[in-house]
């Protein structure tokens, strides 16, 4: 690609090397490693920069389980492994914390044969969970980590620590990728890609703007999808779909050191100043995505006998949001089809933020130079089949 100036926001007619559809954190990392590049980045966002599935506050940083090791789970561990160096570099550029720590992850024991698969599970963390300059642990305990964490009923067979697990403040995260971008990097909210014309390697947006770009990365979350639906002329479902997602942020005054804890579908995840998020629900029938209701009063309650000292906590806030779930639920990662100019990047469902940097650096690779080494289960090829 060759570079281009960039023009004035005011302006109807833009120029770009790189133009990003998407403000979440998937789009950030685009636009971050394009600028560290030496290209231009036209950055839209249809409402505000860290809005949607970005905007939340759970921060869950979770490997795949390490048995049956497939190269999927090995992409994921590397981008765990490499995400405190990127959060640094980040941190140092900006002067902002980003929330981060590897702080390890508690799972507790309810059944027999969960302690007997927690033992073949130590064995696979061995053999994969290999990173210089230290490895990462899978070790199995009879007795909480602290009093109440998580609570002696929800273990009663023992639990596991793992340290490869962390956690992001997803907020801080998203300011601190956002105040990181340069002036080569021409961020607008509130204006979204509305049509793509290919053949003219052109986009038009939701303002009427025209935007000449070298490439465009669609990293929209689940509006990908029915983007791509109209572009190629298929149903939304034959690429993905929106699940909402609810989680509460509650005052717990608890030390933030703490472990994440998961059992059966349910977060609990320490955060600094002594808070605590809770949640998810994963939901694909709604009416409305961004309300909250019973089903996350239930994930409170649930949330609180896991770990007793939830117990009274208030409730600061609640979010309900929608994540993408790709088609085949892996990453969509790559060029549309038929638009040699086009690529896309989302569908990153539950674990986008330990990995939205390494799937920018494969999108933008593609971009640069045809293909990128990544999972198979990541191309969009996959996930439509021969079109």
């Amino acid at each position: 690609m060759t570079q281009s100036r960039s023009y004035s926001p005011a302006d109807n007619h833009l120029s770009c090397d790189i133009l990003v559809a998407g403000g979440g954190i998937v789009g950030l990392w685009v636009a971050r490693l394009a600028e560290k590049a030496g290209l231009h980045v036209v950055l839209l966002e249809k409402d505000r920069i860290g809005c949607g599935a970005s905007g939340g506050f759970l921060g869950a940083l979770m490997p795949h389980m390490p048995e049956r090791w497939n190269p999927k789970k090995q992409f994921q561990f590397q981008a765990l492994a490499t995400l405190p160096d990127r959060v640094a570099a980040i941190e140092a550029e900006t002067g902002r914390s980003c929330g981060y720590r590897r702080c390890g992850r508690l799972l507790p024991l309810a059944r027999p044969h969960h302690a007997a698969l927690a033992g073949e599970r130590r064995a696979a963390a061995e053999a994969h969970w290999d990173h210089p300059p230290h490895g990462f642990a899978w070790e199995m305990r009879q007795r909480a980590y602290a009093e109440g964490w998580p609570s002696a009923d929800a273990m009663p067979h023992g639990l596991v620590l793992e340290t490869l697990a962390a956690r992001i403040n997803p907020r801080l995260y998203v300011a601190a990728l956002k105040a990181s971008l340069g002036g080569a990097v021409m961020a607008l909210d509130g204006e979204a890609l509305d049509r793509f014309d290919d053949a003219a390697g052109r986009a038009i947006t939701s303002h009427g703007r025209t935007i000449a770009a070298g490439r465009t990365v669609l990293a929209a979350g689940h509006a990908s999808f029915p983007f791509l639906g109209r572009l190629l002329d298929r149903p939304p479902e034959a690429f993905g779909m929106p699940v909402k997602g609810q989680a509460a942020l509650l005052d717990a005054k608890i030390d933030p050191d703490l472990p994440l804890v998961f059992q059966d579908g349910i977060y609990v995840v320490p955060h600094e100043g002594g808070l605590a998020a809770v949640g998810s629900t994963s939901e694909t029938d709604f009416d409305d995505p961004f309300s909250t209701d019973g089903q996350l009063d239930t994930v409170i309650a649930r949330a609180r006998a896991l770990c007793p000292p939830l117990a009274g906590a208030p409730v600061l806030e609640r979010w309900a949001s929608l994540r993408p779930k790709a088609v085949r639920r892996d990453p969509m990662v790559g060029f549309v089809p038929g638009h040699s100019n086009l690529l896309v990047a989302t569908g990153g469902f539950k674990i986008s933020f330990g990995i939205a940097h390494d799937m920018a650096r494969c999108v933008l690779e593609q971009a640069e130079h045809g293909d990128c080494a990544m999972p198979e289960s990541f191309r969009v090829e996959h996930h439509l089949g021969r079109m």
